[in-house]
Parts: structure tokens; sequence; C-alpha cells
């Protein structure tokens, strides 16, 4: 079926963070939302259909992962990730971050350093400082507008203390894809250096043409047993708010470890409907995602377009997968809280500001572009529209 992702859905009123959360995040509701990672388009029909028949079923009891949702998840990964992940690897989890702070609890003590690539999704930041861990931030490199891995920073930052590294594959908020020889380089200082990989994959399967996601662990066996890899089908089929993630563990004290601290939470069960969602999503769900591709990489296109041809003073990171893009305001000449509220009161439009990201963030903000292309067209008038009123 051809699903249309012009049409525009009201949420407003349904609980969701994205619209009814703006008066709160940002003082006033007279703001487009274009800052959380969801998407405002309905999702795969045969989600829906297999959730309303859990629906009539009417007994919602404790759930377990069955047999086929295992299989389904690894025949996923292998058609469209060529990675041979294995059922007994698996472990769910709430949600990718839950399982972060988990892992950084029992693979480090306090004071253990654990290094994050900067600008990176805000929360990496939050389950190192919050448990305790000291961040160690090897920030990314920008070259012509690409942002690339700084390796001799990682190599000079590392010393004894350092335990983890997370690692953000697709990277959020610049948007890049990372390929295997990046990836390869990667792995083995961390190998050479004794620190475990925590990859969160949570974008894996939003990449666009000339690009391809390749998950660490797929590798070698060597980088499999040092990677902890974190995915989710929440960003991939819009299906966030039915809390359902997994981790790949293929370390077995690894996979033990991290089994018992989630058995100890008593969170290793999926909700009834987000185990009904994660299973149809992987066996039903490809031709919903081809074209949701097909069309946020439309809007790709027409926001790079727009912003060259009328905002000319911004500047578009081109991203290669996710879709949250990455724009370079700095020209504007105006500092982090000025930005933000340039944003928030003359553009009217609520987006993620740059610096929530690491310092490196700073004169830049993130716009989420998973919306009718009306909504996107909007949301880039009115940030015209403010700089053209600038004195």
């Amino acid at each position: 079926m051809r699903y249309n992702f012009d049409k525009t859905i009201n949420r407003i009123g349904s609980n969701t963070a994205k619209w009814d959360e703006i008066e709160e995040k940002f003082g006033t509701k007279d703001v487009l939302p274009m800052w959380v990672a969801d998407m405002d388009f309905r999702v795969a029909q045969p989600i829906i259909d297999a959730l309303k028949e859990r629906a009539e079923h009417g007994i919602f009891g404790y759930t377990k992962m069955s047999d086929s949702y295992k299989e389904a998840v690894c025949n996923w990964m292998k058609k469209r990730h060529n990675w041979e992940s294995e059922k007994d690897w698996l472990i769910h989890s709430p949600g990718v971050v839950p399982a972060l702070s988990i892992i950084v609890r029992e693979f480090t003590e306090p004071g253990d350093k654990i290094i994050i690539q900067s600008p990176v999704y805000y929360p990496f930041f939050d389950v190192v400082k919050d448990n305790g861990r000291e961040l160690v931030c090897n920030s990314l490199k920008e070259v012509d507008g690409k942002y690339i891995m700084d390796y001799e920073d990682l190599e000079n930052k590392i010393d004894n203390k350092v335990k983890l590294m997370i690692l953000c594959s697709p990277h959020n908020p610049v948007g890049r894809v990372w390929t295997k020889e990046e990836l390869v380089k990667l792995g083995e200082i961390c190998i050479k250096n004794n620190i475990k990989i925590i990859s969160d994959e949570i974008h894996s399967d939003l990449v666009y043409k000339g690009h391809k996601h390749i998950p660490l662990a797929s590798i070698s066996e060597e980088f499999a047993q040092n990677t902890i890899t974190c995915f989710a089908p929440s960003k991939t089929f819009n299906i966030a708010g039915l809390q359902s993630a997994l981790l790949s563990v293929p370390n077995k004290e690894d996979h033990e470890k991290i089994s018992k601290a989630i058995a100890i939470l008593d969170i290793r069960r999926d909700n009834c409907f987000g185990a009904v969602a994660t299973e149809v999503a992987y066996t039903s769900g490809e031709e919903w995602l081809e074209q949701v591709l097909e069309y946020l990489e439309g809007n790709l296109d027409f926001l790079v377009e727009y912003i060259e041809e009328r905002i000319p003073k911004v500047k578009v990171n081109k991203i290669e997968g996710t879709y949250l893009v990455w724009l370079d305001c700095r020209e504007l000449g105006m500092n982090k809280e000025q930005l933000s509220e340039f944003m928030i009161k003359e553009a009217k439009v609520a987006l993620d500001d740059g610096y929530w990201f690491g310092g490196e963030g700073e004169g830049f903000v993130r716009i989420n572009i998973a919306c009718p292309r009306n909504t996107l067209e909007e949301g880039l008038r009115r940030i015209e529209n403010a700089v053209k009123n600038l004195k």
C-alpha cells in the first residue's frame, strides 16, 4: 500500500511530548514543534492492525520475549545490516537510555572515565555524570562542513581510568553514518586500551542513499566480544511511546552481568503492546520504512535547497542518516542564549538548542524533518522571516 506522509495529523491533546510539553519546555505554546525525535507520521498499518487485535484479546498480563519475536529481530538485522546476530544475545530494555545507565553502573566504578564524542545526544552526558563517573569528551572535528572522528585526540585522552566509550552510530545530531574504515580504527584503539564500547545504534535503519550502516559488532568476532549494541524499533517505526528497546550482547560474561542487573530492577519483560509492535515492525514494516526513507530524503533535499536559496546565513550539515538535521547558525552572530530566544520568540519554532549537545554545539540548532512537507516549509518560512527582520 502507499502511505500518505503529507497528511497532517493533529497530535495536540494526545499527551505527546513533542506537542503537549512545549509550554513546559519552551515557555510558550506559540511555537511550531520541530524538536524531540519522533515522527509526525502515522505508523505502518500492520502495526496498527496487530495492536488492535491484541487489544481485542482483552487480557494484558506479563509478557515474555517469544522465540518468534527474537527471530524477527535477528532476521531484520541480517537482511538490513548483514549482521548475524543471535537470539541468545538479546536482552530487553524499556529504552536505550535506561540501558546505558545500567551498563555504566555495571561496568565502571565511581570516578572511572567514560568517553563520548561531542556534540552528541545529550542524555549521554547525564548517564555518565549522574552516575558519578568522569566524562571525557573526544570532540568530533568539523572539516569542510563534515564531521569526522579525531583519533589523535582520542588516544591522547586515554589513561588507565578510561573504562567505557559510548559510540553514537549513526551519529545524533551531526548525522554521520560511520564508514567501516572509521569504525575499525576506533574499535582497534579501544581494544588496544581495554575499553569496552557501548554502541547506540538506534538510528541504524534511517540511512540515506549512498550510505550504509555497519553494526560495530558485525565487523569481527573480536569487535563483537568488546561491544554492547543498543537499538530499538522506536525511531525506525515511530513507536517510541511503547517503551521497547533491545541490547545485543555476544560476550557471555557481559550478557550475564547485564541480564542480572535488569532482573534486579524487574524490567526484563517487554510490555504486551511493545512486544507485538516490535515483532510486527520487523516482520511487516519494511514497505512502510522504504516509503518513509524516500519521503525523508525528499524533505532533506527540500530543506537544503530552501536554506541555501532563502536563508544563506544558516548553513546545513547535510546528514547521511537520521531525520535530525544540524543547522549552523553562527553567522547570525548570537550567543547560545540569544539564539535560543530568537528561535522561540522571533521565529516561533521549537528546536533543540545546539549547546544541549555539548559546548561544541553552541551556535547550532537541531531540526526534526520527520513531518509533512507543509509543516517543514512552515517552520523554514518562520525562520526565514525572523532572519530577514534582524537589524
